[in-house]
């Protein structure tokens, strides 16, 4: 089995956006939101956006199931309040829900947060509850800047996102490290902003002792975990000089990084520099990078062929890359793939 832990519905119906458009600008007339009710999407439509889409491509590339969850920058948290937010995530996570009832075989539920600067994460618990133990899903994503680019709430590690971490805990699900749109004209949302924030978000963790407040709480940095890998040596070092201890005694036993790296070399890079356990197969397909690669005449998303390419790579190690690792990082996911085969 292939499991791709990373997957967004980035071809949802037009009607979500333009549901979307209506509630911010209710919100910046000061008029009453639309209501979810308001928002008509009907099954036939939700099938026919993904499966001449995502589940053609799962077919063709030999995927069997993706961790699939809502458009990453279209989470937007830094548009609207916290009531906005709110009912954002809610539509887009009902939306997450159908689609994996209508492809109960291709897809598993991720959910969306309702952030918002400078609200407590807290505020996230109920939504994240809600989509964990009614809709099946098997973990969120998190967004480390909910202003867009401004990084204007405290740090991943600081105690003000402690009681999230104890809901994620208490669930056993793990958080994908994952920006939305950036609003901060000097990052450019998928060729900067994503990939600081992962490498930010790793240096966070580097510098503190979460891990010893939450030893199961888990942690994948998407993207192949941004500059992490390329400067692994530079991360050992300052790992080093601050007196840390070593980064697999700090972090691996919690932090992972996924795939969703573009070309062989940066694909070889990571399997060689980052060890086996901490890496998961992800696509990312029909998100950043859409085209055909004029090199390789493959699209750059089609990222098992990189893997594949890799010569060290055991058979063994495959298998833990395409599938075992997911499941050790999502202990959740065992029994929703459970459910697909009853």
């Amino acid at each position: 089995m292939i499991i791709d832990c990373h997957g967004h519905y980035t071809t949802a119906p037009k009607a979500l956006q333009a549901f979307r458009a209506r509630q911010l600008e209710a919100f910046k007339a000061k008029a009453a939101a639309p209501h979810r009710n308001d928002l008509v999407i009907s099954d036939d439509e939700i099938r026919m956006t993904l499966e001449d889409n995502q589940v053609r491509l799962q077919r063709e590339r030999g995927t069997d199931v993706t961790l699939f969850s809502p458009g990453a920058g279209k989470m937007a948290h830094h548009e609207g309040d916290a009531k906005v937010s709110q009912q954002w995530a809610e539509v887009c996570n009902d939306l997450i829900y159908r689609a994996t009832r209508i492809f109960p075989k291709s897809f598993v539920g991720v959910c969306q947060l309702p952030q918002s600067p400078g609200v407590a994460p807290a505020n996230c618990i109920a939504e994240l509850e809600r989509c964990v133990t009614q809709l099946g899903f098997v973990g969120c994503n998190l967004n480390p800047d909910p202003s867009g680019g401004y990084w204007t709430d405290p740090p991943l590690t600081d105690r003000y996102w402690y009681p999230l971490y104890e809901k994620l805990v208490e669930l056993d699900v793990p958080a994908m490290v994952h920006v939305a749109s950036s609003c901060n004209p000097c990052f450019h949302g998928t060729g900067a902003h994503y990939l600081a924030a992962d490498t930010t978000a790793f240096m966070q963790l580097l510098l503190s002792d979460l891990f010893k407040d939450f030893p199961t709480l888990k942690f994948i940095i998407p993207h192949g975990g941004g500059a992490v890998p390329y400067h692994w040596g530079r991360y050992r070092g300052l790992a080093q000089d601050l007196k840390r201890p070593p980064l697999p005694e700090l972090l691996l036993g919690n932090v992972f990084f996924d795939t969703c790296v573009y070309h062989d070399p940066g694909v070889q890079l990571l399997t060689k520099v980052i060890p086996v356990k901490n890496v998961l197969f992800a696509s990312e397909m029909i998100g950043a990078v859409k085209g055909i690669d004029p090199e390789t005449g493959h699209r750059f998303d089609d990222t098992k062929r990189y893997i594949d390419n890799v010569s060290w790579l055991t058979e063994e190690d495959r298998r833990k890359i395409y599938y075992e690792n997911a499941l050790a990082v999502y202990p959740r996911l065992a029994a929703a793939l459970a459910r697909m085969d009853g």
